[in-house]
């Protein structure tokens, strides 16, 4: 594993635009980055993240098993209690998942580390799954990298496979999230491609468009029935609208399943690290109070069981970083500082699509803490 520098494609900002990559560069700062690359060696890519992420996925789902089983669990993960049963039924009728995310700690040198599971909402996808492939070949034609370089990315193919085979036949597939953030939008269009190209008819709508009728069944904006959800919009905050008491009656079909609120939440760490005690592949995690974790002292990182983009994270005991998340609870989880490139600190996004590995994003930041702000850097495979 190397950072390599590399000249920049004179239109990529062209590109970008082309295609609603509008968040490419922020406040004048560049997201998506390409004047440099990480190099891996084949042998990185099979042997160590593939595998590990394999291995990481059919653990967590095993993780599923043990909570559904207890609800002093469900409790611990500050899930709404409204939602155990609709869990319950959800991961007994084995409904399918469509993708998440593992973000690893990697350095090239030692085995993969899980940070935590992107399980329900992950964005960086079509960054990750198009915008990264399409560098990768042009680079090539120019002549930038050798004409065998490779990329571990086939989450396109995949995604396209995976909502082919949900079962929703000639129904319509509704795809939600919020109305105006960049982000989300071009991750729901990017879907809602995919979708398509899987021969899906498919219906974009904004979750506050979303309405419900007097039996509770959800409409959208044309007062048609919602009989399948994507939605890119946690399900803790799902739960928490006013449409939220509807949901346990099971009268729409929800993408992610509601099963993956046991695996979006970071007391999974907690859940795993009991589970598999010393695995090579996680780092020692309890839930807040476990004397076990206080003993951890300075060399811990403090997480709220329902944070996002690195917010309100502290680390060895440092004032955490600012948001709004935390009074659900936290884990204590063994410090293992990010990877330093000459002062770059990357971490892995690596990807799961209908439960099997199939690609790599690598966000780059500049401190010890990865937030939304960290750059998107391409890789290659090259030996």
């Amino acid at each position: 594993m190397e950072r390599r520098g590399i000249a920049p494609r004179a239109d990529w900002r062209r590109q970008a635009d082309a295609v609603g990559f509008a968040y490419a560069t922020i406040d004048g700062k560049p997201y998506w980055d390409e004047t440099t690359y990480y190099r891996f060696t084949l042998a990185e890519i099979e042997r160590d993240l593939e595998a590990a992420t394999g291995t990481l996925i059919g653990m967590c789902y095993s993780a599923v098993d043990h909570i559904v089983a207890r609800p002093e669990l469900m409790r611990r993960l500050a899930i709404p209690e409204m939602a155990w049963d609709m869990i319950a039924r959800s991961w007994r009728r084995k409904d399918k998942d469509l993708y998440g995310r593992f973000d690893l700690r990697y350095d090239g040198a030692s085995p993969p580390k899980l940070y935590e599971f992107n399980a329900d909402t992950p964005t960086a996808l079509f960054e990750a799954a198009v915008f990264q492939w399409g560098w990768l070949e042009q680079n090539i034609a120019r002549g930038a990298l050798p004409k065998d370089a490779d990329q571990f990315n086939s989450i396109h193919e995949r995604l396209i496979a995976a909502l082919g085979g949900l079962g929703i036949g000639r129904r319509m597939l509704h795809i939600a999230a919020l109305r105006d953030d960049d982000e989300d939008r071009l991750t729901v269009e990017y879907l809602e491609d995919c979708a398509r190209q899987a021969g899906l008819a498919t219906q974009l709508i904004a979750i506050g468009d979303i309405g419900v009728t007097r039996d509770g069944r959800f409409t959208d904006l044309g007062d048609r029935i919602i009989t399948d959800l994507f939605k890119l919009y946690p399900w803790e905050w799902l739960l928490a609208e006013p449409f939220g008491q509807y949901l346990p009656r099971d009268l729409v079909r929800m993408i992610e399943p509601p099963w993956k609120m046991a695996l979006a939440n970071k007391g999974l760490l907690a859940v795993l690290w009991e589970m598999f005690p010393d695995h090579e592949l996680l780092l020692p995690a309890y839930f807040a109070g476990d004397p076990r974790g206080e003993a951890l002292g300075r060399a811990s990182v403090r997480k709220p069981l329902l944070g996002r983009e690195g917010r309100n994270i502290a680390i060895g005991g440092a004032p955490p970083t600012e948001g709004p998340y935390g009074a659900e609870g936290h884990v204590v989880q063994a410090l293992a500082a990010l990877p330093d490139f000459a002062g770059h600190r990357p971490v892995i996004g690596s990807w799961v699509v209908a439960g099997a590995p199939c690609g790599i994003g690598v966000r780059e930041a500049d401190g010890p803490v990865t937030s939304d702000a960290a750059r998107f850097v391409p890789h290659a495979i090259i030996g």
